[in-house]
């Protein structure tokens, strides 16, 4: 059963069975159920935890987080995968909040606590100043090295593509095999990343590995023979 805000009482400060609980211990245990997939297409984050998601995405904790994240990547791909080294091996990234950060951009939107305006945050991305995932870098790298083609798969929509080029490739990104962006029509992004895993899959490719930040870059068929997902409790994208 997925767990929601209203599964506990704030004012009391206790969880329906009655136990007593902080604050914090309440903002720690839905950031945990999100990143668990309990908490899903919320569309804010709760008021009362505003300022601790905030303090988490710019905290050191957030940074050992998603660096944890990246190094079981890399004993995966060094000790489990297979790779066939002969053109079909790829990887698959996300790019938001994977390759490049929008915290800057979601501070000013209290890290999720106020309704997004895609059309703000469009322009936003269209700056192409988003900073890099330095962790994640160092992975893209090593999948370079390897000879594994690394395709990138956006939720963004295809008008950005400019734009996010350019940013990746001032960031240190370079030598993806192929970037895709959603049309205008494609609303579902579980279904649209699906479909174009589908058709790498039907041109020969191994996907070994994916990943994102969001679900929705890591459900749906077929998917890569493993997935990992790095920390986002600021936004929820299906």
């Amino acid at each position: 059963m997925a767990v929601t805000a209203a599964d506990w009482n704030i004012i009391n400060r206790r969880t329906n069975n009655g136990l007593k609980i902080s604050l914090k211990n309440y903002c720690e245990s839905w950031r945990l159920n999100v990143e668990l997939h309990n908490v899903r297409y919320f569309k804010l984050v709760p008021e009362e935890c505003v300022g601790y998601i905030g303090n988490y995405v710019t905290s050191t904790q957030y940074k050992v987080d998603s660096e944890r994240t990246i190094e079981e990547c890399i004993v995966y791909l060094t000790k489990g995968c297979s790779l066939k080294g002969d053109g079909t091996d790829a990887w698959i990234f996300d790019i938001d909040d994977t390759l490049i950060s929008t915290v800057p951009y979601y501070k000013k939107t209290q890290y999720g606590g106020k309704k997004l305006n895609i059309t703000d945050l469009e322009a936003w991305m269209s700056e192409a100043k988003a900073p890099v995932l330095g962790h994640t870098l160092r992975f893209f790298n090593l999948l370079k090295a390897k000879g594994v083609d690394i395709i990138l798969i956006s939720a963004r929509r295809e008008a950005l593509r400019s734009a996010t080029i350019e940013n990746l490739v001032q960031k240190g990104y370079h030598g993806w095999s192929d970037l895709f962006f959603r049309s205008d029509e494609e609303k579902d992004v579980e279904k649209y990343k699906s479909d174009v895993r589908r058709r790498l899959v039907k041109g020969g490719y191994c996907i070994w590995g994916i990943l994102g930040d969001q679900y929705s870059s890591l459900e749906g068929t077929p998917s890569g023979r493993r997935t990992f997902k790095l920390p986002n409790p600021m936004y929820y994208v299906a």
